[in-house]
């Protein structure tokens, strides 16, 4: 190959290094050719340098070009922060993105005061199998960090989420879950941290707005903004997003979250609050939500993503067709069915039956192929003359399915369906015949009109060796309650960020195993939902127990459901509030809960459009529906209420109507409680603690715990009670089995705590030691006193030797303590001669220990209404 430059041509593996611009030599090679030749080479070889120098300066000024950009972006790295300040109540909440988290989906921190809630919402990149349960997992954890504090365990680190941590978790997720659009199988994970706590403003109504506002900014499309609010009521007013001192005064704790056009999520409690006012509370609440809403639609305009819009997969328009007109005869049939097992077996087999047609056999449309019947066998009823006159030949390679005949000829059969599809669509067919039925019928699954509660059966005392029982059926919902009263120790510790050792001394605990629905399942921890559901039961249980004072126990109720169609936690309020009863507890009434449906568009269904309204919903009419709301309290008001909804959110007017028929309902429950049978007992059980409150000196205290505790365990070994507790303000619990033991502790605590005063009778005392002018007497453990000879008997005695010695037992007056303290005692002023005279002495008395409260007997003769307590 040859270089030709401007004429000149020489080979290529001539090194142009031979030519140089500085001197007229050449090597051996340029010199081989002609003269003229040279002339053109050299020229074009200065050319050549030329070409390059401008291609290397092209080449640098290119790369210049390049890095440039990435300077410019490596000074920008720093992560660009956009904030807002939202009103909220009277005060605002600072919500910033785009400083911390930057490569999950969306980020955000909120902060209220001193209390900082960082929140991230992440998705995964492949989408997950469809099914008809949105896959968001959320967690919410409180860093002891937040507050300055680290665990104070062996293991120093958080572990697994807390009961009230848990409870947020849920708060989170059942106002996000029905913004979510169908068709959307991302599994979406939302975490939430406290980082930082200042005890006056509350984290958990910051971690719903948080999450919230997260979610809007990240690509998940879901179709609202969502926030929340805590509103409280103190005195006459109420507050959004109260402190929690104001939240120690207030009557009410609702926490409401929603759009700015609807209410999603309501979950609160209080203390026999009217519907009236929890309305006025709701609207209040509803108020501030969407003002929040407004203001983080305008932010997220400004710095969220773009939303997966084309990630959202729905089944074939046409197989809703095709499922109804196969299923709907005996879907029909199916929701005619008013046992709740035998219909759940009928609509299984239906389905099965429908997902062989659509996925393996093939379906063939009769408007399609004229003469060839469609949809699933009916009944041979319905079969026309002429099809029994011209019986049809099935030829080899054919398949009968009675009117559903698939040939193989050479006509397109239509294409066969996902069996994860046709088993959405049935569900959502089966929801709307049941819609349909409630709504046009006018009758429910189980026969019930829209008003009508279920039948209500209840008896109390099934169990017994325990403190209290009782068993609440309603309808095919039952529920085993267990009450157990005990001390101090066994109530229920809690850890918070705030650094108080707190326990509750009322709690219930919520149990619902497979059993209870008729299936096989996983026996361990409590779940999430037993979690809140024991919640919700608790805290409507617990307005109606009386004070520490008037009742000391601890008290512990155990729901156990071993039926389940629908509102089981309000099976356990009914159950509950029965076996506290029973177990003697002097509650300040009675109080019940119930479970109310919606079905929202009725026009739909073949209804004028009225919002529909159900009573006592069972499980399907939960499932299907568009609301559940629990409601629990008694003619006096609402102690606890919840409410979840599956649509995009209900108006205040839906939400009214809901509330004044709960209370109706409610009416008929406890009605219908007051008809158990066998009734509560109303007793303290024989078999439950004995509990005895005595007041000592505040100052004596220390004397019966002793050095690290000797002496209190001492005390309990010796006597035999359970547990002895002890306040700093003077009050001192025995527990025991027996009466027996409580008296001896009693003394005990009593001689311990004794503080002499003149005029003080002490009996059976015995003499420690005698000396010429008198005896020491131990008037009680640790304190003796001396009786002068003088003081010994009422005649002249020359030595007290002669008439007692070490360990006779003498009954003494106190009748002086110096100003050390030491005390002079008499025998003779107790002595009849001297008795007769003496006009001005106390009364008897045994020590200074004061009774606050007798003991509680546990004898049945004696009812909580006819307990002795004396101050």
């Amino acid at each position: 190959m040859l270089l030709s430059f401007s004429g000149a041509v020489i080979p290529q593996s001539t090194s142009l290094r031979c030519v140089k611009t500085t001197t007229p030599s050449l090597s051996s090679a340029c010199r081989q050719l002609p003269k003229d030749r040279r002339e053109h080479l050299y020229r074009g070889f200065l050319w050549y340098q030329g070409l390059r120098r401008r291609r290397t300066s092209l080449r640098f000024s290119s790369a210049a070009d390049v890095i440039r950009p990435v300077e410019e972006e490596c000074s920008s790295s720093w992560p660009q922060k956009y904030s807002v300040k939202i009103p909220v109540g009277d005060r605002y909440i600072l919500v910033e993105t785009g400083q911390i988290g930057r490569q999950a989906s969306a980020s955000v921190t909120v902060t209220d005061g001193e209390t900082v809630v960082y929140t991230s919402v992440c998705l995964d990149e492949v989408p997950s199998e469809p099914s008809d349960f949105f896959p968001l997992a959320v967690f919410y954890q409180e860093r002891l960090s937040a507050a300055g504090r680290t665990s104070g365990g062996f293991f120093k680190r958080e572990g697994r989420p807390k009961d009230h941590e848990v409870l947020i978790c849920r708060l989170i997720d059942r106002p996000l879950r029905p913004t979510m659009p169908k068709g959307f199988y991302h599994e979406t994970q939302i975490l939430s941290w406290v980082f930082s706590y200042d005890g006056i403003h509350s984290p958990d109504c910051l971690a719903i707005t948080a999450a919230g506002i997260a979610v809007a900014l990240s690509e998940v499309p879901n179709t609202k903004i969502v926030t929340g609010v805590r509103v409280g009521l103190v005195g006459d007013k109420f507050v959004v997003n109260p402190t929690t001192k104001e939240m120690e005064s207030s009557e009410l704790d609702l926490i409401l979250a929603g759009t700015d056009s609807a209410i999603l999520m309501i979950e609160g409690y209080c203390n026999f609050v009217t519907e009236e006012k929890l309305l006025q509370a709701i609207e209040i609440g509803h108020v501030a939500v969407r003002n929040i809403c407004l203001e983080v639609e305008t932010f997220v305009k400004k710095c969220g993503k773009p939303k997966m819009l084309d990630a959202i997969k729905m089944p074939p328009s046409e197989l809703y067709k095709h499922v109804e007109d196969i299923s709907q005869y005996e879907l029909v049939k199916a929701l005619q069915i008013r046992r709740k097992i035998p219909r759940r077996k009928a609509l299984s087999a239906l389905e099965e039956k429908v997902i062989c047609i659509l996925t393996e056999s093939g379906y063939v449309l009769k408007d399609r192929f004229p003469g060839i019947a469609e949809g699933l066998i009916d009944n041979c009823d319905d079969k026309n003359e002429d099809e029994d006159e011209d019986e049809e030949v099935v030829l080899d390679g054919e398949v009968d399915e009675g009117d559903v005949h698939i040939k193989p000829n050479t006509w397109k059969p239509l294409p066969l369906f996902t069996e994860v599809d046709v088993k959405l669509v049935f569900k959502e067919v089966t929801s709307k015949f049941l819609r349909k039925r409630i709504v046009k019928g006018g009758r429910r699954s189980d026969g019930r009109g829209p008003l009508e509660v279920r039948s209500i059966c209840s008896q109390c005392g099934l169990l017994p060796r325990a403190h209290g029982s009782a068993l609440f059926t309603r309808g095919e919902t039952q529920c085993l309650a267990v009450v157990t009263l005990g001390d101090k120790q066994m109530a229920q510790r809690i850890d918070n960020l705030i650094d108080t050792e707190e326990s509750k001394r009322f709690y219930l605990q919520y149990s619902f195993p497979p059993s209870c629905v008729g299936e096989v399942g996983r026996i361990g921890a409590p779940n999430r939902r037993e979690i809140g559901h024991g919640m919700l039961a608790e805290r409507a249980l617990e307005p109606i127990l009386p004070s520490e004072k008037d009742f000391p126990y601890t008290v512990r109720v155990e729901s156990t459901i071993t039926e389940s169609n629908g509102s089981s936690s309000m099976a356990s309020v009914c159950g509950g509030c029965l076996a506290l009863l029973d177990a003697g507890v002097p509650v300040k009434g009675t109080v019940a809960g119930i479970a109310m449906g919606l079905v929202l568009d009725t026009e739909e269904y073949g209804g004028d459009g009225t919002p529909l309204v159900l009573s006592d919903i069972s499980g399907s009419e939960d499932a299907s529906g568009d609301m559940d709301l629990k409601v629990a309290g008694n003619e006096h008001g609402i102690t606890a209420f919840q409410m979840d909804i599956k649509t995009a959110g209900i108006t205040l007017p839906v939400i009214e109507k809901a509330l004044l028929q709960a209370k109706d309902g409610r009416m008929h429950v406890l009605q219908e409680m007051s008809k158990c049978s066998p009734p509560p007992s109303r007793k303290v059980s024989v078999h439950a603690p004995l509990i005895h409150v005595m007041k000592v000196n505040p100052e004596k205290i220390h004397l019966i715990i002793g050095s690290g505790g000797k002496k209190v365990k001492s005390i309990i070994e010796e006597t035999g009670v359970e547990g002895i507790e002890t306040n700093e303000n003077g009050l001192v619990k025995i527990t025991a089995r027996d009466l027996s033991s409580i008296e001896k502790s009693k003394a005990i605590i009593a001689n311990l705590t004794l503080v002499p005063s003149v005029g003080d009778i002490y009996r059976n005392c015995e003499i420690k030691s005698i000396v010429p002018y008198g005896v020491f007497v131990e008037i009680a453990p640790g304190h003796e006193g001396l009786c002068h000879i003088s003081e010994l008997s009422s005649e002249w005695l020359s030595k007290a030797e002669d008439a007692f010695k070490v360990g006779d037992r003498l009954d003494l007056k106190l009748i002086k303590v110096n100003e050390k303290g030491q005390l002079r005692l008499s025998r003779k002023a107790l002595l009849p001669d001297a008795s007769s005279t003496d006009n001005t002495s106390s009364p008897e008395q045994t020590s200074s220990a004061e009774d606050v409260s007798v003991k509680i007997t546990s004898k049945p003769s004696i009812d909580a209404s006819q307990r002795g307590y004396v101050t």
